[in-house]
């Protein structure tokens, strides 16, 4: 080996020595940045000459478990989702109290009952009908800051998800943005590409923690991020997400996946080169922080919503409606009901029931007095009863359009329909045929005045106007009811309506009907509940009293709440113990790098003390000359 081989060896280590020591000081000053990899240099043994051998830098490594960023970026992605969960079910909890405090569903609705108690008792009491006013007043007060309580989380998540979609943006624009720095670099790996690397991975954790996204890197360190269902969001280019969010958030304010009907903002992605996408409608994205605010605004909170609508809904009906049996009606051999419908409201009901003699099985009919013929045909969702089998009707034609549509709807069952009189709808079946026989009919109308004349009473209204159930092209009555819902302005004017329920012949003042009445259909009566509200199913829907259907849907959210909670902080866990991983493996240990620098110095000096040597040998060898 030549003296001038041997120099370029030594100057080759202190090359080396002195790269390696610029990322040990690079590594120390970014100990406690949050993303950043720790790094190292790639060397390789290069021939020098016939004898010895050369250090050559090929590159800077960056000290990164692959597998494991993967499972943390889904681990981030679902935590994240779990979080925002547990944080607005805990804030639902909240907006529904503890069951044992005031201020809560189940506490007005006993103070009600208690008030109702009172009255019955006393019906002459000028102050024991004022009190149950007042209780009702409660009630309903409570269930209009019920609903505008989850009103208000869920304009929340809206607002949730518009936040969420401009960092994602963001984001994908900075990850493009590294992306073409990274091929301006020709896929070398040296000290600023691993810098630029450590930028964008960054960019990719924030995106994790939006949604669920998988990675592709190519040759050149450029990164194409997809969603797992599939959509690309950024390669060289970043897609664009839209967000048009709707502004007040009200119950009838609902996603729906037909665009003319949905009244909430949805997410769009513009692709770089044209096309749009709606990622909702697709369910594009399935984990963080957006799938999150997704299922709580249009599901979980809607379904809270539904729940208070329906015991809206039920105890305003439970005082209204009354259900009067059909009167025996005969035509030759023809037999069935009269009906009279002069109380039918819009989205009132008319019950038939009839045995079908070729099968031997009985049929119940909810026939649905329907004013907007937008709404037809009706589903048998349309009431709760999973026997039902519903027909809705348009009654803005008259009572010869009633009559055309039910005899071309149902005439092949032998069932015939007519109107001998006034109001009054008759049912019979074939007779001498005897295709079908009517068992029963019956009709459930609301009624309207505090003095009919019958103790059923509208104690509570729907914003002022008569609680019906009827359906509209604007959807269900029933939508949102719990927040528009008011007792009756004129018991609020005359309290004694609570027992005087006739004028002619005038109800004594210490009559007990109308109290005892209202008691038991609020205390004891029970109702099923639509399967809408999480309770039940369609074909066994959830049925009980009153306070019953309350202390369950109650429940069911606390137990949600801290379902949810234990979920989260399950997530928490195993993000953090990936994160303890991750850091074991690429972050940046003081104690290591210290180690490192002590053997970098000692052969820095070693190298250098080599080139000493050969500067003398040098030197010797001009002296001969």
């Amino acid at each position: 080996m030549g003296l001038s081989q041997a120099l370029s060896t030594a100057m080759s280590g202190l090359r080396a020595t002195q790269a390696s020591l610029s990322l040990v000081s690079s590594n120390v000053a970014n100990a406690e940045t949050p993303g950043y990899v720790r790094k190292t240099l790639n060397q390789v043994t290069g021939t020098t000459g016939q004898y010895g051998s050369s250090v050559l830098i090929t590159g800077v490594n960056r000290q990164l478990d692959e597998f494991l960023q993967t499972q943390l970026r889904t681990e981030t992605s679902g935590a994240a989702y779990a979080d925002v969960r547990s944080d607005f079910l805990a804030n639902l909890q909240g907006v529904y109290g503890n069951p044992d405090s005031t201020g809560t569903i189940e506490d007005a609705y006993n103070k009600f009952l208690t008030a109702l108690q009172g009255l019955s008792t006393s019906p002459e009491s000028q102050s024991a009908r004022i009190g149950v006013i007042n209780a009702a007043q409660s009630m309903a007060q409570q269930l209009n800051a019920t609903s505008q309580g989850i009103q208000t989380l869920r304009a929340n998540a809206e607002a949730g998800i518009s936040d969420s979609i401009n960092s994602a943006n963001n984001a994908l624009q900075q990850i493009a943005r590294l992306n073409v720095q990274l091929a301006a670099n020709g896929g070398t790996t040296d000290a600023s590409t691993a810098a630029l690397l450590d930028q964008r991975d960054r960019y990719v954790t924030q995106l994790s923690q939006l949604m669920d996204i998988r990675t592709v890197t190519n040759s050149q360190n450029q990164v194409s991020v997809f969603t797992n269902s599939g959509v690309q969001l950024v390669g060289t280019e970043a897609a664009t997400l839209s967000f048009n969010a709707q502004g007040t958030m009200t119950p009838n304010t609902l996603y729906n996946t037909d665009p003319t009907k949905s009244t909430v903002g949805t997410i769009t992605i513009t692709f770089p080169h044209g096309g749009t996408y709606d990622m909702v409608s697709t369910n594009s994205i399935r984990s963080g922080k957006i799938a999150a605010y997704l299922e709580l605004r249009d599901n979980t909170l809607a379904q809270a919503q539904t729940q208070i609508d329906q015991f809206a809904a039920a105890m305003s009906s439970a005082l209204s409606d009354k259900t009067t049996a059909g009167t025996a009606a005969t035509a030759g051999a023809q037999s069935g009901f009269d009906l009279d419908l002069s109380g039918l409201q819009n989205g009132n009901t008319i019950h038939v029931s009839y045995k079908d003699n070729t099968t031997g099985l009985t049929h119940n009919l909810s026939i649905i007095r329907v004013d907007d013929p937008n709404v037809l045909p009706l589903s048998n969702t349309a009431t709760v009863d999973p026997n039902d089998e519903v027909l809705g009707i348009d009654f803005s034609g008259g009572m010869s359009s009633v009559l055309s549509q039910l005899n071309g709807a149902l005439g092949g069952t032998g069932l015939q329909f007519s109107n001998p009189s006034g109001s009054t709808l008759r049912v019979l079946d074939d007779g001498a045929v005897n295709k079908a026989d009517v068992t029963a009919a019956s009709v459930t109308s609301t009624v309207s005045s505090l003095t009919s004349g019958d103790p059923h009473l509208p104690l509570f209204t729907d914003n002022g106007g008569l609680y019906t159930g009827a359906i509209t092209a604007n959807g269900s009555q029933t939508t949102g009811l719990a927040a528009r819902i008011s007792v009756n302005t004129g018991l609020i004017g005359d309290p004694s309506r609570m027992v005087v329920y006739s004028t002619n012949p005038q109800t004594p003042a210490g009559d007990t009907t109308r109290a005892n009445l209202v008691l038991n259909q609020l205390s004891n009566a029970s109702y099923s509940y639509s399967p809408q509200t999480g309770l039940g199913t369609s074909g066994a829907p959830f049925t009980g009293t009153l306070l019953n259907f309350a202390k369950q849907f109650i429940s069911q959210q606390g137990e949600s709440a801290t379902a949810a909670k234990q979920l989260a902080d399950g997530q928490d866990v195993v993000l953090n113990t990936l994160q303890t991983k991750m850091d074991s493996t690429s972050g940046v240990n003081m104690d290591e790098e210290m180690a490192h620098l002590l053997s970098l110095q000692n052969a820095y000096s070693a190298n250098a003390r080599v080139m000493s040597s050969i500067k003398q040998m040098y030197d010797a060898l001009l002296q001969l000359t």
